[in-house]
């Protein structure tokens, strides 16, 4: 049990924040599957909708300190050239 006045803070903030991180990490997933369902079903307009509404929520993930720049960056590049390939 934390001690001080800062250390309890700490541990209030950690449980919003872990919440608020599960919730973003499972639409990333949960767009991520989408957009592999779109892509093995080649539809292509399906997975481009699909592959823009990934690649929109991971910069908003980035933003907000959820997901690594580097990581998000690896995974649009990625979605980019499974939509693009021909």
């Amino acid at each position: 049990m934390a001690n001080t006045k800062s250390a309890i803070k700490a541990a209030r903030k950690a449980t919003r924040l872990t919440t608020r991180n599960r919730g973003v990490k499972t639409l990333l997933k949960t767009l991520h599957k989408r957009f592999d369902a779109a892509v093995a079903a080649k539809d292509a307009a399906a997975a481009k909708a699909a592959g823009v509404a990934y690649v929109s929520a991971m910069d908003r993930a980035v933003k907000s300190g959820v997901v690594h720049k580097n990581a998000a960056s690896r995974a649009k590049a990625h979605a980019a050239a499974t939509i693009f390939a021909k």
